[in-house]
């Protein structure tokens, strides 16, 4: 009866750690990244381009060199998506500008 009693109440507890927990974890998801600003943006693909030589280098240094390059060329890809996307809202911001400098 003891024994029984102790397995509801740390299971009700364990429930309860784990619903409470579970939204901070969550919280730290990682994929929704992009900032809306071209610095944002640049700061962004940077940040990617630095996990793409990471990985590679974790898992060459463990033999897996294919897997290596695949995840190195999906780290680039965003990487390059995201200086790709500051470039475009720069050179907007830039010529929207110049465009009123310019006009009387």
């Amino acid at each position: 009866m003891k024994l029984k009693i102790t397995q509801i109440v740390l299971t009700a507890t364990a429930l309860v750690a784990f619903s409470v927990a579970s939204p901070y974890a969550m919280a730290q998801d990682d994929k929704v990244k992009a900032k809306p600003t071209v610095g944002g943006q640049m700061k962004e693909g940077g940040k990617e381009m630095g996990k793409a030589g990471k990985s590679l280098g974790g898992n060459v240094k463990k033999g897996r060199v294919a897997r290596g390059g695949k995840h190195f060329g999906k780290h680039v890809y965003h990487g390059g998506k995201h200086i790709g996307k500051g470039t475009a809202k720069a050179a907007k911001k830039t010529g929207s500008a110049v465009k009123k400098a310019v006009t009387p």
